[in-house]
């Protein structure tokens, strides 16, 4: 599809007023009657060689987290439970860390993306944490994804 110089130069004051891809989709479609994928848009603003810079999604004020903390972040509401999130998830997981239970031993875990939690074994394959202990770790892990945005 041939865009006319009038269309083209339109197409830049757009992405120089900051209008995202997306935006300049629809205007293309709404005020050009052009309809394009996005695919299309991003190729024709890469044709006119348009720099385009994606803003960067602002941090909430609250809770703003330093993003070079590489330790992971430990949860403790005082129980005998401690659950600790993954600063570097495990490949295929949404999200990871690990968990030490009341009698001392720890097990990794991790939440797919499908929902599913897995609790991963250690050294001692036959070990199954008090049902007690697997209810305050769900308790803990829950409220800790959430305050992270999961």
């Amino acid at each position: 599809m041939e865009l006319s110089d009038s269309q083209k130069s339109t197409v830049a004051t757009w992405i120089a007023e900051g209008k995202s891809l997306a935006d300049v989709q629809t205007l293309l479609r709404e005020e050009l009657s052009l309809s394009m994928t996005y695919m299309d848009v991003r190729f024709l603003v890469d044709d006119l060689n348009i720099t385009f810079e994606e803003p960067e999604p602002e941090e909430p004020e609250e809770g703003k987290q330093d993003s070079e903390a590489v330790e992971a972040e430990v949860v403790n509401e005082g129980g005998a439970v401690t659950v600790e999130v993954d600063a570097l998830m495990r490949p295929g997981a949404l999200v990871s860390g690990s968990v030490t239970f009341s009698d001392g031993k720890s097990l990794n875990w991790q939440l797919s993306s499908t929902g599913q939690l897995g609790l991963i074994p250690g050294d001692d394959p036959d070990y199954r944490p008090s049902p007690e202990d697997v209810e305050d770790f769900q308790a803990q892990l829950q409220e800790v994804l959430q305050q992270k945005g999961y």
